[in-house]
């Protein structure tokens, strides 16, 4: 009756098996662990926390969809578009996954796009840190094991396989896995069957393997440290996540997307200068998005619902000749595409001569329109959504002519 009124409660049964008897198979099957009664403190608290990261795998879908999902993933640059596109290619499909990229790119945001758009959306999707775990337990947190089959194993417990039956278990840092359990690990992929700790007893385990990395998994087999038999077993699908350097043009975008992240959860918000911005299109990003929404939260906590200019970022992210754009708060040319995202023009308090300021704008994008089109007028006017004819006439109003040296070629 309980489970029939909630069923997607975590639900324990405690007995005394001795005086009990043994519960029957169909009624065990529905309960997620057996707890020994009379109950002990350490009985309880291991019970909820394995009911809470049952509770979190059914509720880590995101409801409202790619708005959600793709917080990590947004981005107008080639390379996060070419991943967007992977993802839809393979999430209908049943095919494993390897997710590559450096730490901080977003791999789990990816395993997740991959489960949301597959048909395995409304069941659970699992996470394991594979180099979180020791290695003597991790077997124990996949497979899961029967009462009394190891010291301190004073239950039976499920383990993530079980919980994710039906969706997707999501296997991060895949590299760090020792070499006794990816043998166990290419048995289940292989038979798609396992069994818990202590039992003889196989379980089916229809569960989608979705892996990640940031470790060349070709030379861990070279090295013998990885099993090629799994490696191939699991990079079906390879999917490369871009490091944060390699994808700067969306930075503007990714800091308004972690305010509004933080707006709506109501955790502060901040706002960042053009000059600001455009230092931190600079910085190499060792810890990638991560590392980005870390300094994020931290710059709205030091400056909360402010505007952060270039001498409020740490020191790191500075870079000696900002200083002079920090004074007019206008990005560098090559920084305007960044900084037009974001923040829009401030006025200087000095103000300004609007007539010769728009002048010199409008001056500046013809001639980096023409540079970038190899002085082809046609092209440049195509770049300036212009006729031909109009652009001619602009640049005889600015004396623009194409320099000696091309026109020698």
């Amino acid at each position: 009756p309980l489970k029939a009124l909630w069923p997607a409660t975590p639900v324990f049964i405690a007995s005394n098996e001795e005086e009990d008897g043994p519960l029957p198979e169909a009624f065990r099957q529905q309960v997620l662990g057996l707890l020994d009664h009379p109950l002990s403190y350490k009985d309880v608290l291991s019970a909820l926390r394995q009911a809470e990261m049952v509770v979190t795998a059914k509720e880590s879908t995101p409801s409202d969809g790619i708005s959600q999902l793709f917080r990590s993933l947004v981005g107008h640059g080639e390379s996060i578009q070419q991943v967007r596109e992977l993802v839809r290619q393979v999430a209908g499909t049943q095919a494993n996954v390897l997710i590559l990229g450096e730490s901080g790119t977003g791999k789990e945001v990816v395993a997740r796009n991959v489960h949301f758009f597959s048909k395995r959306r409304n069941k659970p999707f699992v996470p394991v840190n594979c180099g979180a775990i020791p290695s003597e337990l991790l077997e124990s947190e996949l497979f899961g094991h029967e009462k009394g089959a190891f010291t301190g194993a004073i239950s039976s417990r499920q383990g993530r396989f079980e919980i994710a039956e039906g969706g997707t278990l999501f296997l991060d840092e895949i590299g760090d896995m020792p070499l006794t359990m990816q043998v166990k690990l290419l048995r289940v992929l292989q038979e798609r069957t396992f069994e818990r700790v202590g039992s003889n007893k196989s379980i089916p385990a229809d569960v989608r393997i979705i892996a990640a990395t940031h470790q060349n998994l070709e030379q861990l087999v070279a090295e013998g440290k990885f099993r090629m038999d799994l490696y191939y077993r699991l990079n079906v699908f390879p999917v490369e996540v871009p490091p944060l350097r390699e994808r700067i043009e969306d930075m503007p975008l990714l800091v308004r997307e972690f305010v509004t992240r933080m707006e709506m959860e109501k955790r502060g918000s901040v706002q960042l200068s053009d000059s600001a911005l455009s230092a931190l299109t600079r910085y190499p990003w060792p810890g990638n998005v991560r590392e980005l929404a870390n300094l994020i939260e931290r710059l709205a906590i030091l400056f909360p619902d402010q505007r952060v200019n270039w001498h409020d970022l740490p020191d790191k992210f500075r870079v000696n000749d900002d200083w002079l754009a920090e004074q007019t708060d206008q990005p560098r040319e090559h920084e305007a595409q960044a900084g037009e995202y974001y923040n829009r023009p401030r006025l200087p308090k000095s103000g300004i001569d609007l007539k010769t300021y728009l002048n010199d704008l409008e001056h500046s994008l013809i001639l980096q329109a023409l540079e970038e089109s190899d002085w082809v007028v046609a092209r440049a006017a195509k770049l300036l959504s212009l006729q031909r004819t109009t652009l001619v006439e602009k640049m005889r109003k600015f004396g623009m002519s194409r320099p000696e040296e091309l026109s020698e070629n």
